[in-house]
């Protein structure tokens, strides 16, 4: 059988895609910081779908423990075919906070961590000729709403890339960039979605499916319904000066309605972790 990781696999996205490849017959490895969280979920997709399921408790901050996840990437004796580089969260911070805390935490997990884990999956495919690698990015990346609009642009950047370097290796890249995802992200994040309208929103379990089914096409950018085709067609030509501004409209609603002076929720999706 095929193995897949996951990490932040135990919530949102990351759980979805878990279930998604377990229902598919993939063994899986998942990855994620809570212990209790990933024994519940190991022993729930064992027993619903029969697959074997291994556990990696992980905080991708800490650069000790990303090595954790690069040495079973790297393991050519149980090597991983698909690799979902999924586990984040939602930066509230400021820009112009004394305390960048926040914003370098989100780096180190968002950034930084998917540069490495994406690096040693990459080379350990190309050595055996074939592999899948899912970025998980965010149509925020394309907007300009503080760090998380910085970090998941670098991520759809570097997922394009990637994929140039291993054109013609047999290991495909797909960028996922979703937008407003019905899972716990907001709830746990504080962002209210109550003005966001119906059309805006996808399904995680649709979410997941589309991803797949590109990622399996070899597609390098997958964009998850019509609605978001269209918007992304319009941040991608609309005048930057024309962004900024509906990204500050956008800032200023959710001040308004979270009643906050101090932070702003800059996630529009959820990532898993």
């Amino acid at each position: 059988m095929l193995t897949a990781l996951v990490t932040g696999g135990t919530s949102g996205i990351g759980a979805a895609y878990a279930e998604s490849l377990a229902r598919d017959r993939y063994d899986l490895v998942l990855v994620a910081r809570d212990a209790g969280r990933l024994a519940a979920t190991a022993e729930r997709l064992r027993a619903a779908h029969g697959v074997r399921v291994e556990t990696i408790q992980a905080d991708l901050a800490d650069r000790d423990q990303v090595e954790i996840v690069v040495r079973r990437l790297s393991d050519p004796e149980h090597p991983i075919e698909l690799f979902v580089n999924n586990a984040g969260f939602g930066v509230h911070a400021r820009l112009t906070s004394e305390d960048t805390s926040e914003h370098e935490h989100g780096i180190d997990v968002m950034i930084r961590a998917v540069l490495v884990l994406g690096g040693a999956a990459a080379r350990s495919m190309r050595s055996r000729g074939r592999g899948t690698i899912i970025n998980v990015s965010s149509v925020a990346g394309y907007i300009t709403m503080g760090s998380y609009s910085a970090i998941k642009a670098w991520v759809a950047s570097y997922s394009e890339g990637l994929a140039v370097e291993l054109r013609g290796s047999g290991v495909t890249v797909t960028a996922l960039t979703p937008g407003w995802v019905r899972t716990e992200f907001h709830e746990r994040a504080g962002i209210r979605t109550s003005s966001i309208p119906a059309p805006l929103w996808i399904d995680v379990e649709r979410l997941v499916d589309v991803g797949l089914r590109d990622a399996r096409r070899g597609k390098v950018v997958s964009v998850p319904t019509a609605t978001f085709t269209v918007l992304l067609w319009f941040c991608r030509h609309l005048p930057r000066s024309v962004i900024r501004r509906i990204s500050g409209m956008i800032s200023s609603s959710r001040r308004e309605s979270d009643g906050a002076s101090g932070s702003e929720p800059s996630s529009v999706e959820q990532t898993g972790k």
